[in-house]
């Protein structure tokens, strides 16, 4: 039997959350696919830009945890307890990147922060919306659940 020992790239985080942050953020994406269901061209337009540029995850975990890590080296120099934090960090970084947990991760959930994949996912169903495919299935919920697959 194959045994993985760590998770698909593009899942981990999510298999790592609360299953009901994963359905908030989930309805939300819903919700927003709604909004923008009947939205003109050059909406959806904007839309998609802005799903290029939203944050994801993996990003917001690196960007604190590097801006841990300059600020505690710099610290550092006068305080030896900044060091264990800074080490802290890089520990929870690794863990973050290996397995896709961290121990602020509830947190960064909470506040909507989504996955890579969960943006994409909005994107491509914007993409359905606007027309760049053939088929356009008329529910929110059904365009979404096509791009999980």
């Amino acid at each position: 039997m194959n045994k993985k020992i760590l998770p698909s790239t593009t899942k981990k985080a999510r298999q790592r959350s609360d299953a009901n942050l994963n359905a908030e953020i989930r309805n939300q994406t819903i919700s927003n696919i709604n909004i923008y269901k009947t939205a003109s061209p050059e909406i959806k337009n904007n839309r998609i830009s802005a799903l290029d540029h939203e944050w994801d995850i993996e990003r917001f975990v690196e960007t604190n945890t590097a801006l841990i890590v300059l600020f505690t080296s710099l610290l550092g120099i006068k305080k030896s307890i900044c060091f264990l934090i800074t080490g802290l960090a890089g520990f929870f970084m690794l863990q973050h990147a290996l397995t896709g947990w961290c121990p602020f991760l509830k947190c960064i959930r909470k506040t909507g922060i989504r996955t890579s994949e969960e943006i994409s996912n909005e994107k491509t169903v914007m993409k359905i919306l606007r027309g760049d495919f053939d088929q356009k299935p008329d529910d929110a919920e059904e365009m979404l659940r096509i791009t999980e697959l």
